[in-house]
Parts: structure tokens; sequence; C-alpha cells
């Protein structure tokens, strides 16, 4: 027997953006409905780095970051917690005069952004950061930046939402969506039909298969983000580290385990909504621990307690998609976010219930619609995936 539910908006996808956008919405008033096939923040959002940096990204994306540095400022207002949240700042390293330059051309054209950037080299740096590797020469550093805990944010918000009135469904696998004219259908298996008004697309590494449901597929893949932690070490830094070009990235927290991420793990197949779809990898884990060594001498004994990998869905600009849909008005598309959406969540949460209420957005976001890849792919649906319906879930 099929259950049947109306509501003003369903989101599908329980990370932080669709947690974010249920809990702006209630402030609004709306009524909402998000679906999450596991649990919120299950996926992407609470198993990646945890970085809440601004520096490094696209200025396409730096009005976005600054809208959500400012709402990570006020974390246990919104949501209920910390999140283990410190703004303790990130030095994004230099290996060479190539890296340095790149870090000094960024920092010229990020001016005016907030980040309040700061070239350290020689000297000074040697004697700041006497823990790194002589490999490293300089660094970027942007005193603001920070990280967190994603296992305690990226749900929370979900659970914030849930306590302003937002119906969560967790453990509710979309199985079949469309529009029949009227409004949004979805279904969850035979057991659950739910009617809504307004759609938004918050699936990230499957937000592909319910945007080519609507006719716009995107060439959007899925990564997997290698991730270990090591054991409670003596604290050296709390600083988020990053070098230039990528590679590694690192950061302690206040136990003293040092969370490192670099490389890909690897997935076990087709249907990576499998708990178990994405895993470290034998193969890259060598080269990680290398790494880490020639980075931080001082880790290259430390013993690695876990290592872990997720599931995170990336586009070929590293931007994410965001905005209306091409086709089907009252859809919205929030994801691609490329392994960068922890930062810029929360505000992106928020610009799609402005999107939602007002129809329009006080943060540029056009370089980040759908659009950009009409031309290009959806000539190629594939008519075994006709509009109208979708197998795949999140």
């Amino acid at each position: 027997m099929t259950e049947h539910l109306r509501t003003e908006v369903a989101i599908i996808g329980g990370g932080i953006v669709g947690g974010s956008a249920a809990l702006f919405l209630r402030k609004r008033g709306i009524d909402v409905t998000l679906l999450e096939t596991a649990v919120c923040g299950a996926k992407a959002s609470g198993v990646n780095y945890g970085g809440v940096r601004r520096q490094g990204r696209a200025v396409d994306q730096l009005p976005l970051a600054r809208r959500a540095h400012a709402l990570w400022a006020e974390l246990p207002a919104l949501i209920g917690t910390d999140g283990e949240y410190v703004r303790a700042g990130h030095l994004k390293l230099a290996r060479n005069e190539e890296d340095l330059a790149l870090l000094e051309a960024y920092r010229a054209k990020t001016r005016g952004y907030g980040l309040n950037l700061e070239i350290i080299a020689g000297e000074r740096f040697r004697q700041l950061y006497s823990w790194l590797g002589k490999g490293v020469i300089a660094g970027s550093l942007c005193p603001e930046d920070g990280h967190a805990n994603p296992r305690l944010v990226s749900p929370a918000f979900g659970r914030a939402a849930a306590r302003l009135g937002a119906r969560v469904l967790e453990n509710h696998r979309v199985t079949a969506v469309h529009h029949d004219g009227k409004e949004f259908v979805l279904r969850v298996g035979d057991a659950l039909e739910i009617r809504a008004r307004v759609l938004l697309n918050c699936a990230g590494a499957w937000g592909n298969e319910f945007a080519r449901a609507f006719n716009e597929p995107v060439p959007e893949e899925a990564i997997h983000p290698l991730m270990m932690v090591t054991e409670p070490l003596p604290v050296f830094s709390d600083l988020s580290l990053g070098i230039q070009g990528g590679s590694i990235y690192a950061r302690q927290v206040a136990r003293g385990n040092v969370i490192i991420g670099g490389g890909r793990g690897i997935s076990a197949g087709p249907d990576f909504a499998q708990p178990d779809f994405a895993r470290p990898g034998r193969a890259a884990i060598p080269t990680l621990l290398a790494a880490v060594g020639r980075v931080m001498p001082a880790l290259a004994n430390a013993h690695v307690i876990r290592f872990w990998s997720g599931v995170e869905g990336n586009m070929p600009d590293h931007n994410p998609v965001l905005g209306p849909s091409g086709t089907t008005p009252g859809l919205f598309h929030a994801f691609g976010f490329s392994g960068a959406g922890f930062q810029i969540g929360p505000a992106v949460g928020e610009v799609l219930a402005d999107l939602v209420t007002t129809g329009t957005s006080a943060i540029p976001i056009d370089t980040f619609g759908i659009a950009r890849y009409a031309t290009s792919t959806r000539t190629q649906v594939d008519q075994s995936h006709p509009a109208g319906t979708h197998e795949e879930t999140t």
C-alpha cells in the first residue's frame, strides 16, 4: 500500500547543502520534506577532510565563500553545535619558486574578498613552521580560514531543520521522479509517493542522474578522496595545511590526531549507493604516507589508526551546478561540488531558499548554471532514461 504525502518543497539529498536548504526554508515558514537514502551527512558531507577554507577557490566562488564564512561564525546558534570549528588559519605551501609565484598571483586577484592573504617566506617562514620539511620554502596564510569536524556539522543541519518542523525522511531512497505538468512526483519504491511544487536536487554525486531525468544531463563523475587519521600526537599545529597544486592536505585537531587527505580511493562497482562502495585502496596508501613524511617529518613514524574514503560529485571545471533548471520550472540544482562543498554548503542552502522564495539570489551564481553544459550533453541523453523517469537514488 502506497502512502501519499504532499509538501511545498521536496529536497533530494541530506548532505550539508540539502540540510541547510531545509533549515533556511523552515526559517521562512516553508513546508519542506528532505529525503535521504541513508542518514543525513553520511556521504560526501560527513566523510570529507573538514577544511573550512576560502583560500584556493576559484574567484567566482568567493562571494559564496564570503557569505558562508559569516554563517560559519554563527554555527552554534544556527545548528546547535560548534562542530569543533576553529578559525586557526589555512596555510597553502610552496615547494619551489614557481609555486610561490602562483600563490602571489592568487593573492593579487583575490584582493577585495576579505581573505587577507599573507605570503610568508624565508627565515620567518622557517622560524614559524619549523616542524615542516625542508622541501617547502614558503606559504600563503589565510588567517581566518580553518577546519571543523564534518561528522558533527553535516548531520546537524538536517537535525536543526527537523527541530524547526522540516519533515526529514532518512533511509528513504528516491527511485523515480518526474513532473506531471502540475507538480513534481517523487516515488520511494512502492511505499511512498510525494508531490511537491518545488524540487531541489541536492543529490551530490547522484545529482546528474536526477538532472538527466529532466533532460539536462551534465558530465559529472564520482570521485573518492583518500583520507587517514593518525594516533593522538603532541600538538604542534592547529592550522589547516594545503599545498599549491594539490597532492596532500592535513590538519591536527585538539586531541592531537592528524587528519590527512590526498589521492583517491577506489570504488567497488557502479552502484555507489552501497555502504561500502568507496574504499581506501592499497595502491594509493604508500604514496600518501611517503608524501606526508616529506612535508611533516614528525609524522614519519606515526601510527595511522584509520583510513577511509567517500563519494563526491566532480565537475570538469570544478565548479558546482547551482541554480534553476533549464528545462523544468520549479526545479533547482545544487550538486557537483568537486570536493570543495563543505565550506560553502551553508551559503548554498541559503541561496536555494532565496531562489525558492524570491526567484533570485543576491549572490552571483550565473557561472554555475547548468546551461553551461546544455549544448554538449543534452543531445547525448541515453534514451533508456527518458525524461520524467529515473532509477538512481541518493
